[in-house]
């Protein structure tokens, strides 16, 4: 049977379930509109299906064995045994127990949900196009409409996603057996994340960079520890070198790269010789684009900027007012929870409220062994910014938890004014640097001073502590390390 086209309307059409979606949606519904909640693949988006969950949990699963696995030194001897289909079955398992948790949420705070692709037919209707055959397609009346598509790997010429050997993350993270040989394409965040889980797992790991150096978004500080325990993983790296092809070999692939910078490739081409990788796949993770091309924008009257991202203000509304875009679309930083304040913000603007965006204390965390964390600026952009900046640093291999956990690499640095004493940013490398920036961003949040964090009483022994110690740090009275 055919379903024909049928019309409804809402006060507020969401396109897209993500954490920015889902979280607009359902502030929406707190905020008593009728709100429509449209995805075509799964609730909770890329971030839970299929990004940031799966990877912490097979992030933790691959850590487990590792840790046992070189624990002789505590008194522990074990050789563990990966089943990655199982480990993928659990990953499974905590990914749908979360969906599940989303959808009931939704329905709670009485968002309509409808399954399809929504694309614009006008300024104030989106048609849905309902996957499946003979499932037909319906439009949608809205009063606001918030763009929350998200993004999508960037793929790159010669390795496309749909041949066999190729991986984009989302399949690298669905893998029921560990490649015994595996390059990854790109040594930034998602490249790095799945190099380090995979080579925990077994696979002997190449990684191809561009650029000169891991993560080559953050400092080279934060980054170095990062480097040195991949390579303690055995993770090989080559810097400066572009994937050019692949071709099958042996019982294998054969990757191919060339330099990447204009001179050698020259070079090259004048009679030097290509870099070859055999390997069983290869992981393209270069980055990420937004999924804007699928929304028919001109209808609407939309139009993306040449990289692809609507732009907006500070209440998340692009060039039209009654329409938002919020997470990837929107632009950098990519991250999910910025995406989700994004959408909570715009659903208080729809509904009146006296919101606005403020990035000035928006984390970021890289979940590699070891973690980086960081929020605000850095000292150098605090002095670019007109600040006179006082920087507090502790080694974690000064911190009693940190040297009982096992983890006693990286550090805790904390920026401030020096005038004022107001925090302005942190840097954190080293265990659970994901969880302690979160003190500097409340810091930063709250207008807190050094003052502030140091007459803050921390539970010994944590590596919270090391916090407070790098503002002691930076006011010249540390206790457990040498004064700056």
């Amino acid at each position: 049977m055919v379903v024909g086209d049928i019309s409804t309307g809402t006060d507020v059409l969401v396109i897209g379930a993500g954490p920015g979606g889902y979280v607009a949606a359902i502030r929406a519904g707190q905020l008593d509109m009728d709100v429509t909640l449209v995805d075509e693949d799964a609730w909770g988006g890329t971030c839970l299906n299929y990004g940031c969950i799966p990877s912490k949990a097979l992030i933790t699963a691959t850590d487990v064995a590792e840790r046992a696995r070189n624990a002789e030194h505590m008194g522990v001897h074990a050789d563990p045994a990966i089943d990655m289909a199982g480990m993928v079955n659990w990953k499974d398992d905590v990914v749908d127990q979360l969906t599940g948790g989303v959808e009931k949420l939704c329905k709670a705070n009485g968002v309509q949900l409808m399954e399809g692709r929504a694309e614009f037919a006008g300024e104030n209707s989106a048609r849905i196009v309902h996957g499946g055959e003979g499932q037909g397609a319906e439009t949608v009346e809205f009063e606001h409409a918030v763009i929350a598509t998200g993004s999508r790997p960037i793929e790159i010429p010669g390795f496309e996603f749909d041949d066999e050997p190729v991986l984009d993350s989302r399949q690298a993270l669905a893998l029921d057996s560990v490649p015994n040989r595996l390059v990854v394409v790109g040594a930034g965040y998602i490249g790095m994340e799945l190099a380090t889980v995979l080579a925990k797992a077994g696979s002997d790991v190449t990684v191809v960079e561009m650029l000169d150096e891991v993560l080559p978004q953050y400092d080279e500080d934060l980054a170095r520890p990062v480097k040195k325990r991949a390579e303690e993983l055995g993770i090989d790296f080559h810097f400066g070198q572009t994937a050019r092809e692949w071709y099958e070999h042996g019982d294998g692939i054969r990757v191919v790269t060339e330099p990447a910078d204009a001179e050698a490739a020259k070079a090259e081409a004048d009679g030097g010789a290509a870099q070859e990788f055999d390997a069983d796949k290869v992981l393209v993770a270069v980055g990420r684009q937004p999924v804007t091309d699928t929304l028919n924008l001109e209808a609407a009257g939309l139009e993306p900027n040449e990289d692809g991202f609507l732009e907006t203000d500070d209440r998340a509304r692009t060039d039209l007012e009654h329409v938002f875009a919020i997470g990837d679309v929107a632009g950098e930083p990519m991250l999910a929870h910025k995406a989700s304040k994004e959408g909570q913000v715009a659903a208080e603007v729809i509904a009146g409220e006296p919101a606005a965006l403020d990035y000035q204390a928006v984390p970021a965390a890289v979940f590699t062994d070891p973690e980086i964390g960081t929020v605000g600026m850095t000292e150098e952009e605090a002095s670019e910014t007109g600040f006179d900046p006082v920087v507090g640093e502790f080694p974690f291999r000064a911190s009693g938890r940190a040297l009982t956990t096992d983890h006693d690499e990286g550090f805790v640095r904390i920026v401030a004014d020096d005038e004022s004493g107001f925090v302005l940013g942190g840097q954190v490398v080293g265990p659970e640097a994901s969880e302690l920036i979160a003190e500097i961003g409340l810091a930063i949040e709250m207008g807190a001073t050094l003052e502030d964090v140091v007459a803050t009483i921390h539970t010994h022994p944590t590596l919270s502590e090391a916090v407070m110690e790098a503002a002691e740090n930076a006011l010249g009275h540390a206790i457990h390390t040498l004064n700056r």
